[in-house]
């Protein structure tokens, strides 16, 4: 009998990677990424895509949609998807050391986000290990939007934000989880981290005194007092948890 060929812990944290950071509608083996990251753990295109759809049947946030992935998720995929999914800084970090051999290209780091973070007295390792995971949770809370603002519609990536409902500094724990994560437009993402804006528990835009009272003026009205009680577009994975939207409308929002 042929022997199985098992796949490696690291080629798991890749295709996990892959699973969080590209849109549930492009996990297909034509997707020149998917191409890339294959060669590069020595797995075929189609086994590299089967295997985000093994994860996508085990995402609840998938399923109770109605989509389905793939059925053959293994005892290894469970293990872990359940081992990450519990503690997103340890696949951030799992995914720094798979980075630091070479084993995956490098990540493209965005130096426009998390540029007030405190890197004193952090090693150069550790700093790097941030930069990924602030990388990786860019680029999983987009493609849970699909690459457009989640109040606007902007579709363009340059001018977006992986914005933090729980900001960063407040709690460790919860940093790199995308249901910690809004896609919004940059002077929206500004504008939430002030508490000029916030969302309901039925997803849907609030928007503070402060700004009403300002209400005149042609662009706070357009760009921002307009989308009062509107529906946020909602993700097609990670959907925001309802306790990080309560503690930033109770401790951030304005009112």
């Amino acid at each position: 009998m042929p022997k199985r060929n098992d796949w490696s812990r690291e080629q798991l944290i890749v295709a996990l990677k892959l699973y969080c950071e590209i849109p549930f509608g492009r996990m297909d083996q034509r997707n020149p990424e998917i191409i890339r990251y294959a060669k590069l753990i020595n797995r075929t295109p189609s086994a590299l895509a089967m295997k985000l759809s093994n994860f996508a049947s085990l995402d609840p946030l998938i399923t109770s949609t109605g989509r389905k992935g793939l059925s053959g998720a293994s005892r290894s995929d469970r293990a872990i998807w359940d081992e990450m999914t519990s503690d997103w800084s340890q696949l951030a970090s799992e995914i720094a050391k798979v980075e630091s051999v070479g084993e995956t290209p490098q990540l493209k780091l965005d130096e426009s986000e998390g540029s007030t973070t405190d890197y004193s007295g952090l090693t150069r390792s550790a700093t790097v290990e941030v930069r990924i995971g602030q990388a990786f949770f860019r680029r999983a809370v987009l493609s849970a939007y699909e690459f457009r603002c989640c109040i606007t519609g902007l579709p363009i990536p340059e001018l977006l934000v992986a914005s933090h409902i729980v900001p960063w500094r407040e709690d460790k724990a919860c940093r790199l989880n995308p249901r910690n994560g809004l896609c919004l437009s940059a002077i929206h993402d500004r504008a939430f981290d002030l508490g000029l804006i916030s969302v309901s528990d039925d997803l849907r835009v609030m928007v503070s005194e402060m700004l009403q009272m300002k209400r005149p003026d042609p662009f706070v009205s357009s760009a921002l007092c307009a989308y009062e009680g509107q529906p946020i577009g909602h993700p097609k994975k990670f959907y925001p948890e309802a306790e990080f939207l309560r503690l930033h409308r109770e401790n951030v929002f304005l009112g």
